[in-house]
């Protein structure tokens, strides 16, 4: 296989699983050509006029579609680890003696540690898409047949609109549909807020199969996937456990660091002068994020000010704010708990929204350069700013990029990270895997300091009198080694087990495999 060194300074490879790839240029430098992938033009006669389209079962609905080797099956992760379709999908495949089909989820999650069989019979040749878990393990250590990739939100949109990956058949499980196909998440006893992450499958795939446990009369309204693209519907018992669907735990964290951490970010931004009349933001549902959020919606109190609009996911504390009329809108991406479900259901403000308008890259334009303040998390950052979201110091994928590489577009992206986890710096020469480059990260936010990206000379000359604990990078990488030293870096074998692709489609990096020493 051959490896070039990419604008990053990467080796990376030049083709990935025999199809030409492309080493990332630099954000902006590649430039494509040529024309949206479409898919073969259907005929109105080959469906039942009267519009019912349902089938019986999943294993009639995958035959009608022509299920055979080698094919690309999709699916969606609105149902997050409450997914139950998927498991069932491979195991028809299987039952049917089919071969060598590549998973293309927009991310898997411990639920599917049950595919390890088919990875291993081959039945799965290999997944294009986040890997958690158990599945991340698998990969890490070298077991997949062919090489994993993964793709941020934006960027999966972007392969698919782009002809890079054509799904043959879309699975799409949805709350509530009808025998058309007309489908939404925001009812039933599997609602799960949105249906963002399926647009793509269910406008380009050759064939769509959507999936549901609560069958509704035409028209299902209103519908966040369309109907007229939709080739066979099927009703189950269950498509989702509503209890891992959302997280309805998720709560603003109670750890005296993290929420330093919040409030250091907060007080940072005010002190920038970046929380105004009108701002905009995007934070998260992890529980730093959370807390973030929080203290953002103190200081608007005080300050009797509102924002226009904070891209979600959503959760309770955003919801708060939109009901209160703290925010003018919510742009909803996925929702995270049964508040944000209700209130996506409930009110014309929670509007929701797909990777192609919030992310994608290869576009007249998109939400996230919109977005005045971005909340992020990351594994790792390096002296140099780039940041990793994939693996941990050890080499494991244990993560998916999510929206991640596409909000570093935003106008001013934080990171609050620990210092060091579990004794291990998190700030670092060079980061294990780069998925983002530093010269679109802003600011770093650690409980012992603050770094801003020397490009960012705004914000340091805004902030110089602040009172916050304003530091080099250098010098918190320094701090870190001084109270944990330097830990043993990794040691890898020859083979490349996945490809980190950037939000553009080219590679950026690469990761490889685990050697036994790390096991």
């Amino acid at each position: 296989m051959e490896l070039v060194k990419n604008a990053v300074g990467r080796l990376v490879p030049t083709e990935i699983n025999g199809e030409k790839a492309i080493p990332y240029m630099g954000i902006g430098k590649y430039q494509p050509e040529g024309r949206k992938y479409s898919t073969k033009i259907p005929s109105n006669s080959n469906y039942p006029l009267d519009g019912n389209k349902q089938v019986a079962t999943i294993k009639e609905a995958l035959i009608k579609c022509g299920l055979k080797d080698g094919m690309t099956i999709s699916s969606h992760h609105h149902f997050r680890n409450g997914d139950l379709i998927m498991n069932q999908v491979f195991d028809i495949a299987k039952e049917l003696g089919v071969k060598n089909l590549r998973w293309f989820p927009s991310a898997s999650f411990p639920c599917h540690e049950h595919l390890i069989q088919y990875l291993e019979d081959g039945t799965i040749s290999h997944i294009e898409g986040s890997m958690n878990g158990a599945l991340g393990k698998y990969t890490s250590e070298g077991n997949m047949k062919k090489m994993a990739v993964l793709r941020s939100h934006g960027g999966r949109y972007q392969a698919v609109q782009d002809g890079e990956v054509k799904i043959d058949i879309a699975i799409i499980g949805a709350g509530t549909a009808d025998p058309f196909g007309n489908a939404n998440g925001l009812y039933g006893n599997s609602a799960s807020g949105l249906l963002g992450f399926a647009l793509a499958d269910s406008e380009y795939a050759d064939k769509v199969i959507v999936i549901t446990d609560n069958m509704v009369t035409f028209p299902c309204v209103p519908w966040q996937i369309q109907g007229n693209n939709v080739d066979y519907t099927v009703k189950i018992d269950k498509v989702g456990d509503s209890s891992k669907i959302v997280s309805g735990t998720t709560e603003i964290t109670k750890s005296p660091d993290r929420l330093l951490l919040a409030e250091m970010t907060a007080k940072f931004c005010d002190k920038a002068g970046l929380i105004k009349e009108g701002f905009s933001f995007q934070t998260g549902a992890g529980g730093t994020s959370l807390a973030v959020s929080d203290y953002f919606s103190k200081i608007m109190k005080d300050k009797n000010i509102k924002a226009r609009f904070a891209r979600g996911g959503s959760n309770k504390y955003l919801v708060r704010m939109l009901e209160e009329g703290q925010i003018d809108y919510i742009l909803d991406g996925q929702t995270f708990d049964l508040d944000g479900v209700r209130s996506m259901a409930e009110n014309p403000r929670h509007t929701w929204t797909s990777p192609f308008t919030s992310y994608n890259y290869h576009s007249k334009g998109n939400f996230a350069g919109i977005v005045d303040i971005v909340i992020l998390g990351a594994t790792e950052v390096d002296v140099n700013f780039n940041a990793n979201v994939v693996t941990h110091s050890d080499g494991y994928l244990l993560h998916g990029i999510g929206g991640w590489q596409n909000c570093l577009f935003s106008k001013t992206v934080i990171l609050p990270i620990p210092l060091f986890r579990d004794r291990i710096p998190v700030i670092m020469d060079q980061v294990t895997t780069i998925c983002g480059p530093g010269e679109l990260i802003d600011v770093i936010v650690t409980e012992r300091g603050i770094a801003i990206n020397p490009l960012r000379k705004d914000l340091i000359e805004a902030t110089k009198n602040s009172g916050l604990p304003i530091k080099t990078i250098q010098q918190l990488k320094e701090e870190a080694e001084e109270i944990c030293g330097i830990p043993e870096k990794p040691t890898y074998g020859d083979k490349i087990v996945a490809a980190i692709k950037w939000v553009d489609g080219t590679v950026i990096d690469c990761v490889k495999e685990v050697s036994t020493k790390n096991k």
